[in-house]
């Protein structure tokens, strides 16, 4: 009996070899990849950043033996170490070059740190400014001079031109004009007082922000020490934010940073539950350990006051510098529009005045102005000689680079 084959016989078509798959181009969009690709690629970037860091600390170090050997020479002719139109010429160069993705605010920042360094290793530099240590003042000095200089507290802004004059600290840090509340009285009158042996050597204006700091919780918080004016400036916030909190006036914000610190401290000692805060920079709260619970609480976002760096010597032109100065008109009609007048016709923008009581005689004033250019300038030298000849009193309390920026 014949057997029956069970199998299928093959089609042509199943016989041929089966064609290869299309291979998708390099630049082809790829599917999600998966985690060991992102991880590959990940640690990829890491080795790259990682070498470029090698790179950079040679060059930095490259740089720092040119910065040695510049002490040297300064040292050597007497030529101050920190030099504002070289500052200003750096930062200019850097930030001209910069073709991004690095924000200019935030290489500025790196070249400010680096140039810091700078002085340390040409030699060490000390700057005095309005304490205690985290108030505005002290954050506006690291903003400027950055963390690798001296700072000293010399607690009143009179103590700051007094040191600078005595050659305790080689520049100072005083403020002279914030945005909301005009001129800065304590500045003026030490002009007044020292304007034969103090100059203003440069400008630096900082953005005033305001945070909450504390060891609690935003809720547990039951009484907020600060300066009067601060409470003032966050005073909407406040109301809706704390509308039953206890304002404790204090003689600084950093005063205030200080306290709440101790009296979270001593809560926690006795087993209580902490509810001091203060409102202060992020730097109070970095040096008194106050942890900030809200950043920028200020009401005005764009409050600004602008301090100038003193020193006992002038600083050179850049091109684009603001010149400052005190005078006191004769006693006659029109005195005052007359020098007004004689910058005016000499072209020369003032960009700020102001006024102090002279002191001596009730209702007689010294002026204070900001003039755009520098001492040195032909048509600016002019104008100040012609302005003399309508003042009893003129001194030229500084030339110095415009600051352009907001730290």
């Amino acid at each position: 009996m014949a057997t029956r084959k069970t199998g299928k016989k093959s089609s042509p078509s199943a016989r041929r070899p089966r064609a290869a798959e299309p291979v998708p181009p390099a630049n082809a969009p790829r599917g999600p990849a998966g985690p060991g690709d992102a991880s590959a690629r990940l640690q990829e970037l890491r080795r790259k950043i990682d070498a470029v860091d090698q790179r950079l600390v040679r060059l930095l170090n490259e740089r720092a033996s040119l910065v040695v050997e510049v002490g040297k020479t300064k040292r050597a002719d007497g030529t101050p170490i920190y030099a504002p139109h070289r500052e200003a010429e750096v930062l200019r160069k850097v930030l001209a070059s910069n073709q991004g993705p690095l924000s200019e605010r935030s290489l500025e920042g790196i070249y400010r740190e680096l140039m810091s360094g700078s002085f340390a290793l040409e030699q060490p530099l000390r700057i005095g400014f309005v304490g205690p240590p985290g108030s505005q003042s002290n954050d506006a000095a690291v903003k400027q001079f950055g963390s690798s200089v001296d700072y000293e507290d010399l607690h009143e802004i009179v103590g700051v031109f007094t040191e600078v004059r005595r050659g305790h600290v080689n520049y100072g840090l005083v403020p002279i004009e914030n945005s909301l509340g005009g001129g800065i009285m304590e500045t003026l009158d030490a002009f007044k007082a020292n304007a034969h042996q103090i100059s203003i050597y440069g400008e630096v204006q900082i953005a005033i922000h305001h945070a909450l700091l504390a060891n609690c919780k935003p809720r547990q918080v039951r009484r907020i020490h600060s300066k009067p004016e601060v409470f003032q400036q966050c005073r909407n916030w406040l109301s809706t934010q704390y509308p039953g909190v206890e304002l404790m006036p204090s003689a600084s914000s950093a005063r205030a940073a200080q306290i709440a610190a101790d009296e979270c401290r001593k809560a926690l000692e006795i087993g209580a539950e902490p509810g001091s805060a203060a409102i202060g920079t992020a730097l109070a709260g970095r040096i008194y350990g106050l942890n900030v619970l809200f950043p920028r609480i200020e009401d005005d976002p764009n409050i600004i006051t602008r301090f100038v760096i003193i020193a006992r010597q002038q600083a050179r032109p850049t091109g684009d510098d603001k010149t400052s100065i005190m005078f006191t008109t004769e006693d006659k009609p029109g005195a005052l529009a007359t020098v007004l007048g004689i910058f005016q016709d000499a072209g020369i923008n003032l960009s700020h005045i102001d006024k102090r009581p002279q002191g001596r005689e009730r209702w007689n004033y010294t002026f204070f102005i900001d003039a755009l250019g520098h001492r040195e300038d032909p048509a600016m030298a002019a104008a100040i000689e012609k302005v003399r000849t309508h003042c009893r009193e003129l001194f030229i309390l500084g030339s110095y680079p415009r600051s352009r920026r907001i730290l």
